[in-house]
């Protein structure tokens, strides 16, 4: 049995919980009288636990980059307790072994539900359908597919994948990118760009699949989710779609709704990410996109690399940065302060919503006895220095080291377990409490 006292839900009222077998048991009025062995929930809110539909934790293959016990322990860090693993890895994840093995690893290290996402295609190559099929009836349930990282460019085999995915309820999670219009682009095109002599990566070659995909997905009536939109014409196609009753959603990641394509004028490969950083008016768009919830989820598209592979050139530096720890900061910083959201859109955006659409059932659940106790706890008064030599990551590429950013998450319920308590990580594998 553990006890939690004190905490504030998002509607101001303020609770003492208690959680038994994986569940919510009770849920009383606070009395404010903490007993031994009690967790002290006094000025934090108590939330659901984070999901994000969009993780890179690298292994198999890239384990020099992240692990998924390292990426689960920052997401655990972050404040999730779900996360979705993208199918980049070496093997790709596009059959049952991989991504068995993924979901294997995940319950190995026992601190998030980690939910393998399958590759789209074979190898990612975006020739042949990969196997879908036996993915979704694999003990991974996979019901996510992806070839993020690449875009499913030829629209013959996007409209294939669409209708194959319709006969288990699976969704379609789209890198918008026309590879004939971003060849050897490394920034997003622009004045910044032609000033630095960076080779553009125009808005039009996300806007062009996406507009395309949304009308392949009304064409077959099929389930199609928008990864890390990051464009203002972006935003106005899918409230375009949402309008006609399309079934599309769309994720946001953290830095695309605070970070500016300015910031690539040094040429630090810190700030190098697919797709790329965008302008302030788009910045603009995309908060307000995700405040109206035309932009349904924030996801992170956490993106670990090797020092080595940032600490270079700007031309040969990895795209991506990682995200887990620092998302929910950024998104108090950019939607809550200023005033675009509360601590109830939040939750929608976070939890709620990305559970929902993932198919997650004991995720982004109400706070009410007898739903499952994925739960976290934030001080939303507490401010925080990023270091990045402090992440749980094994990378540290954050574009955030030495910022300043709200909201503090002090500790983590999943499925009934503890596994971070006042900032301490739970090691699975240890059995032990430690940095």
């Amino acid at each position: 049995m553990i006890k939690i006292v004190g905490a504030k839900l998002p509607d101001g009222n303020v609770i003492d919980l208690d959680i038994d077998n994986q569940k919510i048991v009770k849920i009383e009025k606070s009395t404010g009288n903490l007993s031994a062995g009690a967790v002290d929930g006094r000025s934090k809110l108590i939330i659901p636990g984070l999901v994000d539909m969009h993780t890179h934790l690298r292994e198999p293959g890239r384990e020099d980059s992240e692990t998924v016990l390292t990426g689960s322990r920052s997401a655990v860090a972050g404040g999730f307790t779900a996360v979705s693993t993208m199918a980049n890895t070496n093997p790709v994840a596009d059959n049952a072994g991989v991504v068995e093995q993924i979901y294997r690893l995940g319950k190995e290290a026992g601190l998030v539900d980690v939910n393998p996402i399958g590759a789209v295609t074979n190898g990612l190559n975006g020739e042949k359908l990969s196997e879908m099929g036996a993915m979704a009836d694999s003990i991974a349930r996979v019901r996510i597919f992806s070839d993020d990282g690449k875009c499913v460019s030829d629209p013959l085999i996007m409209r294939r994948a669409l209708e194959y995915v319709k006969t288990f309820n699976g969704i379609i999670a789209q890198h918008a990118q026309e590879p004939r219009l971003t060849v050897n682009a490394q920034m997003n095109e622009g004045s910044v760009s032609a000033r630095i002599g960076l080779p553009g990566w125009p808005a039009i070659a996300e806007e062009a699949i996406i507009a395309r995909d949304i009308l392949l997905a009304e064409h077959v009536q099929s389930r199609l989710h928008i990864c890390h939109v990051t464009t203002a014409g972006g935003v106005e196609l899918i409230r375009w779609a949402k309008q006609r009753g399309i079934d599309v959603t769309a994720e946001v990641t953290p830095h695309h709704l605070l970070l500016t394509d300015d910031l690539v004028e040094n040429y630090d490969p810190i700030y190098k990410v697919n797709p790329p950083l965008r302008t302030q008016k788009d910045v603009m768009a995309l908060r307000e996109g995700l405040a109206e919830g035309i932009i349904d989820i924030v996801a992170t598209d956490h993106a670990p690399h090797p020092s080595e592979d940032k600490d270079c050139e700007f031309h040969a530096g990895a795209f991506g940065m990682v995200g887990l720890e620092t998302a929910l900061s950024v998104v108090v910083k950019t939607m809550i302060q200023t005033g675009l959201m509360d601590w109830s859109d939040l939750v929608d955006r976070m939890s709620t919503r990305p559970a929902k659409i993932a198919g997650y059932p004991t995720q982004g659940r109400e706070i009410a006895v007898g739903m499952p106790a994925n739960l976290i706890l934030v001080n939303p008064d507490q401010e925080w220095i990023v270091d990045k030599n402090k992440l749980k990551s094994k990378s540290k590429n954050t574009p955030f080291n030495g910022l300043q950013l709200p909201a503090v998450v002090t500790d983590v319920f999943h499925n009934g377990e503890h596994v971070m308590k006042n900032r301490q990580i739970l090691n699975a594998k240890e059995g032990s409490y430690g940095e």
